[in-house]
């Protein structure tokens, strides 16, 4: 059975940044408050909650942020010699801010529930829920029109979760499309929106600059 998550966590705000539950997501923690929280959350339950700005153009220290983000379990950790550190979070579960709390040593910090995802929780699904052959030849088309390589066969071996969350962390969406991707409620879910992303960009493409998902 899985430890239970802790309801207070310290959150890292990144516009255009996601991650997803059971995908990974590598960081390069430089700022002195993100260097405090890491050290932190690697003395405690190692979770760190990724969140995005609500409007990443706000230049204010503390932004508002979305409602809805994903924690992460510090998985790997290394310290460079100019004093940065490089990990990985695997994302463990998405969740709800209730409200922020007083922050630590510079980081922001939230009252999370998870509650709404609990299904995060479970075992991977298998099977049935990625309609692949419409996604796959959009997929080719976009990455052929944006010049970028990649290993067709893992793609076509991938798992359904895997393949949809690796392309939407990947993919260089407008923030509030990315949110639009963490918060579907499955996989199934994901995959259609992400779809629909990727026609829309094909789309958009030839019909002049394109139209961010409200």
């Amino acid at each position: 059975m899985r430890a239970a998550l802790p309801t207070t966590i310290p959150i890292f705000p990144l516009a255009g940044v996601l991650l997803l539950p059971r995908a990974r997501l590598p960081l390069n923690i430089f700022e002195p408050r993100y260097l405090a929280m890491t050290r932190d959350a690697m003395a405690a339950e190692r979770i760190i909650g990724m969140i995005q700005p609500l409007t990443p153009e706000n230049a204010a220290a503390n932004p508002p942020v979305f409602e809805v983000g994903c924690a992460g379990r510090i998985t790997q950790f290394s310290e460079t010699k100019d004093g940065r550190f490089l990990i990985t979070l695997t994302g463990v579960c998405r969740f709800q801010v209730a409200e922020e709390v007083d922050g630590v040593a510079g980081y922001r910090r939230v009252e999370a529930r998870y509650g709404r995802f609990a299904a995060d929780l479970e075992e991977l699904a298998t099977g049935g829920a990625l309609d692949r052959d419409r996604i796959l030849p959009t997929l080719r088309a976009y990455l052929d029109l944006n010049g970028f390589s990649t290993d067709w066969k893992a793609i076509q071996s991938a798992s359904d979760e895997a393949l949809v969350s690796s392309l939407a962390m990947a993919c260089p969406f407008e923030p509030r499309e990315k949110q639009a991707l963490l918060e579907a409620g499955d996989t199934a879910e994901r995959g259609r929106v992400l779809t629909a992303l990727l026609e829309m960009a094909l789309l958009a493409r030839g019909q002049g600059e394109r139209a961010p998902l409200q």
